[in-house]
């Protein structure tokens, strides 16, 4: 009787032991046919709790994804943005998803600059800002060139002149936007065709991570990784500065597919041999 005894005693003790353990963990590493429901009853919190601390817009998860199952906050951690970065390289570096960084700083397009400082451990999630306001100040500086025209036309005695002077300066100043960056890292020339978001077997969403539905003005091509690197920022002629951000089992070799949001215009741009640089 004695013997059963401890033996049930030592049994309760370890299991105790194991539930301890268990509940002071803090994460959980996703398991081949773990669900958000099975996980959340395991750990007491709710499924929302669980979307709501990593940042999940859905309830698919993946193996070996690391989920927070309790609310203990993390230490903030931040990193600076250096020239060269992208937000798909600076997920991976810092072990989490693309999906999180956005999410974690707010963000509502793939564009960062040097000394952009983001939240890269510990987020919570944030809400969107708007990002037009960069695109203002340039059309505010572009008004006074414009204005600037008819001082020219006011000199009565060269009003034949005036017109040829317009004239050559309008291809000056457009020149600029499709001049391609002096510096690059890589020049080669490929054959481009596009694409839409809304082809048939397309999900809308890159090998990157970027939704194109959500950001129909971004400027994303689909590349060979092995010709130009994944993530990388690039300058396309007659199509301007993209990330390399996508990838097509059509793609091979010297190939890229510019997006485009409007179907009829996708259709019409036809395959064309294009100038490339890669910038980083």
């Amino acid at each position: 009787m004695k013997k059963q005894i401890v033996a049930l005693t030592a049994v309760a003790a370890l299991t105790a032991g194991a539930a301890g353990q268990a509940s002071a963990s803090s994460s959980h590493t996703v398991q081949k046919g773990d669900t958000l429901w099975a996980i959340s009853q395991a750990n007491n919190v709710t499924v929302q709790d669980l979307k709501d601390w990593n940042s999940l817009s859905s309830t698919i998860i993946y193996p070996s994804q690391e989920l927070k199952v309790s609310k203990k906050e993390e230490v903030k951690e931040t990193y600076t943005v250096v020239s060269g970065d992208t937000l798909f390289n600076i997920a991976k570096t810092h072990g989490i998803t693309l999906e999180q960084l956005v999410s974690w700083n707010g963000l509502s397009s793939d564009l960062i600059f040097p000394g952009d400082e983001f939240v890269v451990s510990g987020g919570t999630a944030q809400e969107a800002v708007a990002a037009p306001e960069a695109a203002a100040p340039a059309q505010e500086t572009a008004a006074p060139a414009e204005e600037a025209a008819p001082a020219q036309e006011a000199a009565p005695a060269e009003e034949a002149a005036a017109p040829a002077e317009e004239t050559a300066a309008a291809p000056a100043e457009s020149a600029p936007a499709e001049q391609a960056p002096a510096e690059a890292v890589q020049e080669l020339t490929v054959t481009a065709t596009a694409y839409t978001a809304y082809c048939n077997g397309c999900s809308g969403t890159t090998a990157t991570g970027i939704d194109l539905r959500a950001n129909p003005n971004q400027k994303v091509i689909a590349v060979d990784p092995n010709v130009i690197p994944l993530g990388s920022k690039v300058w396309v002629e007659g199509y301007g500065e993209a990330i390399a951000g996508d990838t097509g089992g059509a793609i091979k070799g010297n190939k890229i597919d510019l997006f485009i949001p409007s179907q009829d215009q996708a259709l019409n741009y036809g395959v064309q041999e294009v100038q490339v640089k890669i910038l980083n």
